[in-house]
């Protein structure tokens, strides 16, 4: 397990809390509009932080913090990550963390263990356009790939305390096809964001454009009655 980044203080990355954000460096995906694209290609870059120097600095915070953000990457690349969440949870913290789906066998342990108090899933588009938006494929991922992403998503639904699905919108990458896709993906789903896309600094160049709130509020508008509550964010 290697931490690549600790952020002390945060309103954003767990909703309704103050928390600080805890960075896995390392991904299984190549989405090409990553904001955090230098950490999933190269952790080894960023300096590493003990995991004992993240419980000293959580014992530090208690009473001024009231949750533990988890992101990366993806931190389920990480199979001994239930290490570090026990301690977390063992301080009083609860836990939100971030994953793409594709390693369900590691949700539904950290659900039983009671470990996550929230899951932000990233749906990245429809399945037939999964492999191009994040960048391993062409086009459309294996139906085995599916079937995890599948997995992860009913676990959620089912099992999980609390979670969201979310998808960061990117013109040029999505179209409506993918928002008919994500709506049969997440039927039954309490909660679905759509983020919209800005460009990390240095990648202003790439042909990626954010969507204007009207072409949001009709993707938002294609999926609304598949799920309790859609929202748009960063506009």
């Amino acid at each position: 397990m290697r931490i690549s980044g600790l952020q002390k203080v945060t309103l954003l990355d767990y909703p309704g809390h103050i928390a600080c954000t805890i960075f896995f460096g390392g991904c299984n995906l190549r989405c090409p509009f990553c904001h955090n694209m230098e950490l999933v290609e190269h952790p080894e870059h960023f300096p590493e932080i003990k995991r004992e120097e993240v419980i000293d600095f959580l014992k530090e915070r208690k009473g001024k913090l009231n949750g533990v953000a988890i992101t990366g990457g993806e931190p389920l690349l990480n199979t001994d990550i239930g290490e570090l969440l026990h301690e977390i949870k063992a301080l009083g913290y609860p836990i939100k963390l971030d994953t793409n789906g594709f390693f369900p066998d590691m949700i539904e342990k950290l659900i039983d263990e009671k470990l996550v108090d929230m899951f932000a899933m990233d749906i990245k588009a429809g399945f037939s356009n999964y492999g191009k938006v994040t960048g391993i494929e062409p086009g459309a991922i294996s139906e085995k790939l599916q079937d995890s992403i599948n997995k992860s998503i009913s676990l959620l639904i089912n099992k999980a305390l609390d979670y969201e699905f979310r998808t960061t919108c990117v013109k040029g990458l999505h179209s409506e096809k993918d928002f008919y896709e994500i709506r049969d993906m997440i039927k039954g789903a309490k909660a679905y964001f759509l983020q919209d896309y800005k460009a990390a600094p240095g990648m202003e160049s790439l042909p990626y454009k954010p969507f204007t709130r009207e072409e949001l509020e009709s993707f938002s508008s294609i999926v609304k009655d598949a799920v309790v509550s859609v929202n748009i964010r960063g506009v």
